[in-house]
């Protein structure tokens, strides 16, 4: 019998009436538009966070601006468990995620593909009952590709070998399906704006620089980076193996943006991978960094 997982944090971390969450996805998809952040091309990954929508939906926005006028049939959701504590990854096999939006359809199919390729993944229910780190992307999905099913993917214990073999998994079932890959994270969390900066640049600068074995590194030796810090290796090692050769930062902000708080923010980015005609190759300077990534003021 297929379930529907019912919304977890609607009418608390995003409005809760459909009229009131278009409203407030397409405020910040329009904030988000910027000629120079056209990405020409095919795009396979995102990162987008997963905070209230007021906090990180600004960011968010600059990532799912990418996805208008582009066919995608499955989006696959990798989000780090914040919860419940496990080996491996959690699938939901069927049903769909519900937003006051509708429900999000998962595809069966691709689930099932994805449990048969790694015995890593499997179901685990509880894992997904208060989650709120998948269920912060269907606004944003649902409002610029609707017509998209989804795979829910909950990383547990985020380890490197975790990372891996989900990658593998991912690339082997997504290769020929019109898929987007999704991970799901903040950065740092609770740091005062400039030790949340230093911690934050560690990752900006791996992932502009497509180098996943760096930001493997990093993590391993300094997991507060990002609390989606596996899901994200995950994504970016699978989005090389389906042809992704390009890495483009597009937004990163923190909490205080919104709080006025500056003593303890969480960070956000937003970036994605692909195979961009008007990417700029190899390593960038500095310059070139901050003039592709929109920090908002």
């Amino acid at each position: 019998m297929s379930l529907v997982r019912r919304a977890a944090v609607a009418g608390s971390w995003y409005p809760g009436s459909a009229s009131e969450l278009a409203a407030a996805v397409d405020r910040h998809l329009a904030h988000a538009d910027r000629d120079d952040l056209v990405l020409r091309g095919e795009l396979v990954a995102l990162i987008s966070p997963h905070a209230g929508l007021m906090y990180s939906g600004p960011v968010a926005a600059h990532a799912y601006r990418l996805l208008r006028n582009r066919r995608v049939d499955v989006a696959v959701l990798v989000g780090p468990s914040h919860f419940v504590g496990f080996d491996g990854v959690a699938v939901v096999p069927s049903g769909g995620f519900e937003t006051p939006f509708g429900v999000a359809s998962i595809d069966a199919a691709c689930a099932a593909d994805l449990a048969a390729a790694s015995t890593i993944v499997r179901e685990h229910p509880s894992a997904h009952a208060r989650e709120h780190s998948l269920e912060m992307q269907l606004p944003f999905l649902q409002r610029v590709a609707p017509r998209a099913s989804i795979v829910p993917l909950v990383m547990g214990y985020q380890t490197a070998d975790t990372a891996r073999n989900l990658a593998q998994a991912l690339a082997l079932v997504l290769r020929g399906r019109h898929a987007l890959l999704v991970a799901s994270t903040d950065l740092s969390h609770y740091h005062n704006r400039a030790a949340a900066a230093r911690l934050d640049a560690t990752v900006i600068d791996c992932v502009s620089r497509f180098d996943t074995d760096g930001l493997q590194h990093a993590l391993n030796l300094q997991p507060e980076h990002a609390c989606g810090g596996g899901p994200t290796v995950a994504v970016m090692r699978a989005a090389e193996r389906l042809g992704a050769s390009h890495a483009a930062l597009l937004a990163y902000a923190d909490s205080g943006e919104i709080s006025g708080d500056t003593s303890a923010v969480v960070g956000y980015l937003a970036a994605a991978f692909g195979t961009f005609e008007n990417a700029t190759e190899g390593r960038q300077d500095e310059d070139t960094k901050k003039n592709q990534l929109h920090v908002i003021r």
